[in-house]
C-alpha cells in the first residue's frame, strides 16, 4: 500500500527545467505546497542554507536556482519531504535533516560535509554559513577550551549557545553557565537596584536573545529556576570549580589577564570553557589591560586550546554590517 500510495503522490509533482539552469517543482494545489515549505517558507530556507541553493516558491511552485547537479539533489529532498508531508500531514525538521542525508552523502564536491556542522536544537537547525564558523562549531565539539575573538556578528556568542544547549538537552552536560565582565557598571553591581539577576540581566541580553532563538521562552525560564542554565557576572566566578558544565564567557574584550586566569582555571571534570570577544569594542579604561589578545600569546602553545579568530568575512548579519566592520578596521590599521 505504502508503494502505490508512493506512486500517486509522485504523479501529482511536475518538473519543469529551464534553461537557466533552474528546476521548477510544480505541486498538484498550494496546500500541499505550503505543507513541504512550511510556515513562512521556513522549510525551504533551511534547505537553502545547507545546499547553497537559491530556492524561492511563486504561485504553487519552489523554484531551484544552482548548478545542475545541485539541483538535482535538491529536487530529490524536497520529493522526499513531499512523501513525508503526505504519509505524516507535516514536516519535521528531522525531515529536512534527512533529505539532505539521503541526497548529498555522495556528492564529489563533499558538501554532504555540512551535515556534520549543524546543530539541532528544539526551535531550528543551525547551519555555520562559512568555513571559520564550521571550524569554530568543530572546537566548540572537541576542544575543552576555546577562546574566539572578531567583530560583531560573526557568530561567536550564538554558536556556542548552541552547541551548549544540545549538550544540555542531550544530558551530557548539568549545566550552562553564561557569564561576562560589567565593566560598565565599574563591576560594582552592589549600586545597582534589584537582586543580583536583574543587576546582570542587561549585560547577559545577547545571551538570553540567543536562548530564546533557540528554545521555547517558558523552558528557558524553568531551566534557569532549576539551575540548569546559571546566569553569573565574571566577579562571582571567583573560587568555584565547575563541573560537567558549559561555561561561556562574553565580551572577554573587558577582562584582564587576572580574570580570564581565573575564569579558565575554574575548569572542572566533564567540562568546557568558551571565551569570546571582540578587540575592536574594549571598554576598559587602559586597553592595554584586555586579556582577550595576550591570552593567544601566553596560551597559544596548548594544543589542548583551540584558538579562532573571526573577521569581516564571517559577518552572518546584515550584508552592511560586514562592509561597515571592514571599514572601521581598514580605517584602525592605518
Amino acid at each position: 500500500m505504502s508503494n502505490l500510495l508512493s506512486k500517486k503522490k509522485k504523479s501529482d509533482l511536475k518538473f519543469v527545467y529551464s534553461e537557466n539552469n533552474s528546476i521548477s517543482i510544480i505541486f498538484g494545489n498550494n496546500e500541499d505546497l505550503l505543507g513541504v515549505a512550511g510556515e513562512f517558507n521556513n522549510n525551504i530556507r533551511e534547505l537553502e542554507k545547507i545546499t547553497d541553493t537559491e530556492i524561492y516558491s511563486r504561485g504553487n511552485s519552489i523554484i531551484l536556482k544552482n548548478n545542475q547537479k545541485k539541483n538535482e539533489i535538491v529536487k530529490n529532498a524536497i520529493s522526499f519531504l513531499y512523501d513525508q508531508y503526505i504519509i505524516n500531514g507535516s514536516v519535521e525538521k528531522k525531515d529536512i535533516i534527512s533529505s539532505i542525508n539521503k541526497f548529498m552523502i555522495n556528492e564529489k564536491n563533499n558538501s554532504s560535509e555540512n551535515i556534520n556542522y549543524i546543530i539541532k536544537t528544539p526551535k531550528k537547525s543551525v547551519i555555520p554559513r562559512s568555513e571559520k564558523q564550521k571550524t569554530y562549531v568543530k572546537a566548540l565539539r572537541e576542544k575543552d577550551i576555546i577562546i574566539s575573538s572578531g567583530p560583531a556578528g560573526t557568530g561567536k556568542t550564538y554558536l556556542a549557545v548552541a552547541v551548549a544547549l544540545t549538550m544540555l538537552l542531550d544530558k551530557k552536560i548539568e549545566r550552562i553557565i553564561l557569564s561576562r565582565p560589567a565593566v560598565e557598571a565599574g563591576e560594582r553591581l552592589g549600586f545597582l537596584p534589584g537582586d543580583m539577576r536583574e543587576k546582570v540581566d542587561p549585560y547577559l541580553r545577547p545571551l538570553y536573545d540567543s536562548l530564546y532563538d533557540l528554545l521555547d521562552f517558558e523552558k528557558i525560564q524553568k531551566k534557569i529556576e532549576v539551575g540548569d542554565i546559571e546566569i553569573a557576572p565574571l566577579a562571582f566566578m571567583r573560587g568555584r570549580t565547575l563541573k560537567n558544565s558549559f561555561a561561556i564567557l562574553d565580551e572577554a574584550q573587558n577582562a584582564t589577564d587576572t580574570q580570564i586566569k581565573m575564569f579558565l582555571t575554574r575548569i572542572g571534570e566533564n567540562s568546557k570553557i568558551v571565551i569570546n570577544g571582540d578587540p575592536s569594542q574594549i571598554d576598559l579604561p587602559n586597553k592595554k589591560l584586555s586579556g582577550l589578545d595576550r591570552s593567544k600569546s601566553i596560551l597559544g602553545h596548548l594544543n589542548e586550546i583551540s584558538f579562532v579568530d573571526f573577521d569581516h568575512k564571517d559577518v552572518v548579519r546584515h550584508p552592511l554590517v560586514s562592509k561597515i566592520v571592514k571599514a572601521y578596521s581598514k580605517k584602525n590599521d592605518d
